[in-house]
Formats: structure tokens, C-alpha cells, sequence
């Protein structure tokens, strides 16, 4: 535990003694949070310092919110009214809270940045510092910083529980604690792949099946097909949230069954939105001793960037269009919000019996209720559901909008309907607003653990995995944002596929058909627009979505090009084929493929490659180098790429390890 600061005077002692005591006292009435708890405050790291800036805290906590129904910012809540409230007539909910700050706070940078977990998990380190997990959650021992870029740059980084659907007693997992609308029942459907033969299997639930639970299973080889109830297909419970289901003859490893029942029990979800915007709000603002980030008078933060990954940075797009970043004062919560590996999706989390950990992947259902209209930050008006809006319209009315750099990896573009993001809803060009930034990391999957090498053991896969890890063109980009939201110097602009570019094409002939080792086959998620007030949902239609177009090499032709991709001897994709056995008429999920050059002139023209060898591309390893450091220097200069990381790269190219492409 970290030691009591020394107080020589009897003044500093009472000064202490009051700020530890209300640190367990109820706030004010009107306060975004009414209860900040501390559980543990120890040193961060095992002291390890970090230049300037020095060491790192960290503060774990549990943080009560209490919202009003009658509230016009807490109305938007699904079931929020219908909620068991406490004595003052409001609802209370509970949320896992860890904070890293420096020990001094007078070396930080004063901006918190807020990383929304991951289904509960923390993944900024991971992707930011290279930190290895799960020493990154931990943040005990000095090699969990990894190289140390959040810290070193002095953000005062805090994670904050918001699923109030899954369990926060469980290692590593921060949640949130949601009162239960007891003896509610409604109808509620889930979609599994098991990637198995395994019979019968066995999949969790969401929620807990009411009584009767009304239990049916569908199977299909994909999501097209027709649903089918072949007579060996049964599914029974066996306690109320796990459903076992035998499964038929005729149906391979990657089947789609799709169960639907009656659940009970819901819980108001939505209020994992007012978490994260009371919790930020209260550590930004707040100057009551209760505050763990007081310096002084005054919070040692003022200002603050919101950071998801993928299922967080979908809850972020939702958090921006439902108006949450207006907290109950009107005031902005954060001054800029960074989705990252979201595409155009959000969530289906604000609705009774939501599934927020839920997310259709190929060959599931592309018309959930994570896929459906406002795409986009412009504001457009769908031609199948006659709805104008745009997930900037309700913080344009409070003048609330932040900054926003949504970053997607490539995987995104094929898998999550990004193009969306750039296209209006016939198919053509969309400029984005001028307080929007949008970034295609090139040659990524949705996202690789530092270090990472091409693997081949995932029998699931049609091709050897992707193992391009994001992390530098990420610092970078984030370098971009505080420099934006800090002195106002605009980010460097959008780098992703365009229609009025010809780098953001139809399916069909985007991707050379003629690589060995690359079957393509014009493969993506489908966006649809259908009717989910009907069990199965009845499809309407469908929006147009487009890929990026690829180069001779099959490598994209658009985005942010790190030196691996710039300068490659390999095709780097976002998407993977699933393998036959498990479905192959769909791409498997999160994953992309990596098929190496051939090293000579005389092995390219023995498989019939159309792709330069590496030989005839680079005449020795020096000159590969020299290529990689050209390119570097290249992304520098654009702001694309730290000076350490170029660094890097070179370093990496010198000694074999850049293009990751060893076991």
C-alpha cells in the first residue's frame, strides 16, 4: 500500500484527516456521482519512472451514480423509469473504477483519457505501450508499462466499468451493477457459430430463460439460407441461462443456429451510458475532497478524450448519438472521443433485453440492431426507414460535439460496413465534417497482440493469420488528437478509401483474382435494413457497401500505410476465408491473412505469382532497409508516425522481425 504522506503541522493533519473521511461521505445532491469509494491506492508499476513525468499511482474505487428518470438527459435510458429507485425517488447504480495518475500531479499533461473496457477488459496498454497481458491490466510490475507511451506522455488513464450484463467478481473484469426489473418477461434471440463438431454443444445465454422459456433453435449453413428444423435438431435448458443443443447431420464445424425465447428479468442497460458520462464528469470537475484527482482546489485534469476498442468504440458512437456527451448540467463530458476498430456500428444495448456483448460477424445476421441507421456523423435521411439523423445531430442541438478520430483497421471495411462512413446511403462520395478525422490502418485485422507472427494453427482459417499490430500508427494518431483538442492544430487528413478516389469500389474485382494462395471471392458483410418487431426479423432492404480497392499485390491502395505495409514482402489483407469444415462461404471473424512474396525470381515464376519477388524488389537486405527508412521518414513528416517509431522500424528491418512473417 502506498505510504500516508508525512504532515508536520497540526493544520495539515486536520486537512488530511477531513479529505480521507469524505472520500466514503455521500455528495451533494445534485452531484453527477453520490458516492466515490477507494478501495486500494498503491504505486503503479513498482515505481518505475517515466521521464518527466515521473512515477504512476493506482487507484482502484467503486462509484455510485443515482440518476432521475424525469431527467430530459437520462429519459432516452430504456426501462429507466421502470427501474426499483431508492428513497429519493432516483435510480443507483455501481461501477468498477481504476485510475492511473502520476504520483506528482503536477507533471501530467492534464487531459484524462477515459478508456471504455472491453467486455470488461482493459486494452488501451496493449495497443498504446505494447504491454503484454495480463500484466497490462495489472499494472504492478515495471515491464506491464511496455514501452511506456501512455504514461510517458503524463494522461491520467481511467477505466470504467459499464456492462451491466456481465459479472465484475470475475478476474481482470470491471462492470457495472444495474438494478433488475424483477418478473418482466418479452422475447429475445441469440446467434452462435460454434467453430466445432462437438455434439451436443453448449452456449450461454444473455439472459436467464423465463417460465415457460418458449425455447426454439434454428440451423443453416449460412445466413442466407433458409432457417431449417431438421428432426435430430433439439435444444433444451439446462439451468436458465445455458441452452444445449444436439445438432444434425449435414451441417459442417461453421453453422449458423439461431436460438429464440422468452427471457426475464431485464436490466436498464443504458444506464452504463450515464456511468461513463457521471464518472468522467465528477473526476474532471468536481472539487469536493472526495475527488481522487483534486490538486488543491481544482481537478488536476481539464480536459478529456473517450477511447473504445471495437465492442467500447461501438459503445462510444452510441454514447455520442444518444447525447450523452452533454452531462446533467449541460456542460461537454469529453472534448474528443477516439472510437477505434468500430466500422459504422453501435450497439444493442439501450433496449429491453439487450445483448451489448453481442455483435453479428459473417455469415451472421447483418441486419441486428448494432447495424442500423445513422451510419454516419453527417446527418442524412434513410430512404427505407424515412428517418433523418446523423450521430452528431443531438450534440449539435447542445453545442456538445467533440472532436472526433474514429480509426478502423482494414479488417473494418470488409466486415463492418465502414464504407458507410464515407458514402451516403445511394452509394456516393460523403465528405465528413469538419470536426471529424477518419483513419484506415492498412493491412490490419481487427486486432493483433504485439509481437505477433504469422500463424497457421487456427484450422478455422482458410489462410495464414494476419499478425499486424497497430501500435504505431495509433500513437501517432493519438499525438494527432491532444495536439488538436489542446492547441487547436487540426490532425492530419482523412486517410481511408474514397468513391470520388476509385479506392472505395464494389465487391467484385477489388482484390486480383490471380495470387496463388489468395482465393478471393468478392466476400463481405452485407448491410440490411429489416424489421426486429417480428420473430424471425422480416428483411426490407439493403444499403449499398463498397471495399477498398487493392494495388497489383493485393495489398490496399488507401490509408495509413505503416513501413511493414509500405514497403512489403507479403499481401496483408483484412479479411479471411473461413477454411471448408467451417463455413467457407463466410470470412472469418476479426481475423485477416498475411501470403508471403516469393523470395526469388525463379520460385515466383514456379507458382505462377503475378506479384514481384522479393529478390526483384529489394536487391539486398540493405537496400529493404533503406526502403523502410525512406518510408518512415515519409509517415513523420505526415504525422502518421512518432520519430521512436520510425526508429523502430528501421531496427526491425535490420534485423528480420518488421513484416512478422517467422513462426
Amino acid at each position: 500500500m502506498r505510504k500516508p504522506v508525512a504532515c508536520a503541522s497540526a493544520l495539515c493533519r486536520l486537512v488530511l484527516a477531513f479529505a480521507a473521511a469524505t472520500c466514503f461521505l455521500p455528495l451533494t445532491p445534485r452531484a453527477e456521482v453520490v458516492k466515490f469509494d477507494i478501495v486500494e491506492r498503491t504505486p503503479a508499476f513498482a515505481g518505475r519512472s517515466f521521464g518527466a513525468v515521473g512515477s504512476f499511482e493506482r487507484i482502484t474505487a467503486k462509484a455510485t451514480i443515482a440518476l432521475d428518470p424525469k431527467d430530459d438527459r437520462n429519459a432516452v435510458i430504456v426501462d429507466l423509469a421502470q427501474a426499483p429507485r431508492i428513497a429519493d425517488g432516483r435510480v443507483e447504480a455501481s461501477a468498477d473504477v481504476v485510475i492511473l495518475r502520476p504520483t506528482d500531479p503536477t507533471r501530467g499533461n492534464r487531459t484524462l483519457f477515459v478508456e471504455v473496457v472491453n467486455r470488461g477488459r482493459k486494452l488501451a496498454p496493449t495497443l498504446f505501450d505494447d504491454s503484454p497481458q495480463p500484466g497490462a491490466s495489472r499494472a504492478e510490475a515495471p515491464e506491464d508499462a511496455g514501452l511506456g507511451f501512455l504514461p510517458g506522455q503524463g494522461y491520467t488513464v481511467v477505466w470504467v466499468g459499464w456492462q451491466g450484463d456481465i459479472a465484475s467478481k470475475l478476474p481482470g473484469v470491471m462492470a457495472l451493477s444495474v438494478p433488475v426489473l424483477a418478473g418482466i418477461t418479452g422475447p429475445a434471440r441469440e446467434e452462435v457459430v460454434f467453430d466445432n463438431t462437438i455434439n451436443p454443444a453448449r452456449t450461454t445465454l444473455t439472459w436467464p430463460a423465463a417460465d415457460p422459456p418458449n425455447l426454439n433453435v434454428t440451423v443453416r449453413a449460412a445466413w442466407a439460407d433458409t432457417r431449417q428444423t431438421p428432426p435430430e435438431l433439439a435444444a433444451k435448458l439446462v439451468d436458465p441461462v445455458t441452452v444445449e443443443i444436439s445438432r444434425p447431420d449435414g451441417f459442417d464445424a461453421g453453422a449458423l443456429y439461431e436460438i429464440t425465447y422468452s427471457a426475464r428479468d431485464p436490466a436498464p442497460l443504458g444506464m452504463g451510458f450515464a456511468a461513463v458520462r457521471d464518472i468522467a464528469t465528477f473526476l474532471r470537475r468536481d472539487t469536493t475532497p472526495a475527488n481522487p484527482l483534486l490538486n488543491g482546489l481544482q481537478p488536476s485534469v481539464d480536459r478529456a478524450i473517450g477511447f473504445g476498442i471495437s465492442q467500447s468504440g461501438r459503445f462510444l458512437r452510441d454514447f455520442l448519438y444518444l447525447g450523452f456527451n452533454e452531462d446533467e448540467r449541460g456542460r461537454m463530458v469529453f472534448d474528443a472521443l477516439m472510437p477505434h476498430v468500430a466500422g459504422t456500428r453501435r450497439m444493442a444495448t439501450n433496449m429491453r433485453f439487450g445483448l451489448p456483448g453481442r455483435v453479428p460477424r459473417h455469415p451472421q445476421d447483418p441486419g441486428w440492431m448494432a447495424d442500423l441507421f445513422p451510419f454516419t456523423y453527417v446527418t442524412l435521411t434513410d430512404p427505407l426507414s424515412g428517418r433523418t439523423d446523423g450521430l452528431l445531430r443531438r450534440c449539435a442541438l447542445s453545442a456538445t460535439c467533440p472532436k472526433v478520430m474514429q480509426t478502423d483497421t482494414e479488417l473494418e471495411w470488409w466486415s463492418s460496413h465502414a464504407s458507410l462512413l464515407v458514402t451516403d446511403l445511394s452509394g456516393n462520395q460523403l465528405d465528413l465534417p469538419d470536426n471529424v478525422r477518419a483513419y484506415m490502418i492498412a493491412g490490419t485485422p481487427h486486432f493483433a497482440e504485439p509481437g505477433d507472427h504469422m500463424r497457421t494453427d487456427n484450422k478455422a482459417l482458410a489462410l495464414p493469420q494476419n499478425p499486424m499490430h497497430a501500435g504505431a500508427p495509433m500513437r501517432a494518431l493519438l499525438t494527432d488528437l491532444q495536439s488538436w483538442i489542446t492547441d487547436g492544430v487540426p490532425p492530419p487528413s482523412n486517410r481511408v478509401p474514397m468513391r470520388a478516389h476509385g479506392t472505395l469500389v464494389t465487391a467484385e474485382g477489388a482484390v486480383p483474382s490471380d495470387i496463388p494462395g489468395l482465393p478471393y471471392r468478392a466476400q463481405y458483410l452485407p448491410t440490411v435494413f429489416s424489421d426486429q418487431s417480428v420473430l424471425p426479423p422480416k428483411e426490407i432492404g439493403r444499403y449499398p457497401v463498397f471495399v477498398p480497392k487493392t494495388d497489383g499485390d493485393g495489398n490496399v491502395i488507401a490509408g495509413v500505410h505503416m513501413p511493414a505495409i509500405a514497403v512489403p514482402r507479403a499481401t496483408y489483407t483484412g479479411w479471411n476465408p473461413r477454411a471448408v469444415g467451417y463455413g467457407p462461404t463466410a470470412l472469418y471473424p476479426l481475423q485477416g491473412a498475411v501470403v508471403p512474396f516469393a523470395p526469388t525470381e525463379a520460385a515466383r515464376k514456379e507458382a505462377h505469382d503475378p506479384r514481384p519477388s522479393i529478390d526483384a524488389r529489394y536487391n539486398d537486405n540493405e537496400a529493404y532497409v533503406e526502403a523502410v527508412r525512406k518510408e518512415a521518414a515519409r509517415a513523420v513528416a505526415e504525422r502518421l508516425l512518432l520519430p521512436e517509431d520510425a526508429e523502430r522500424s528501421v531496427e526491425a528491418a535490420r534485423n528480420g522481425t518488421l513484416a512478422r512473417l517467422g513462426e
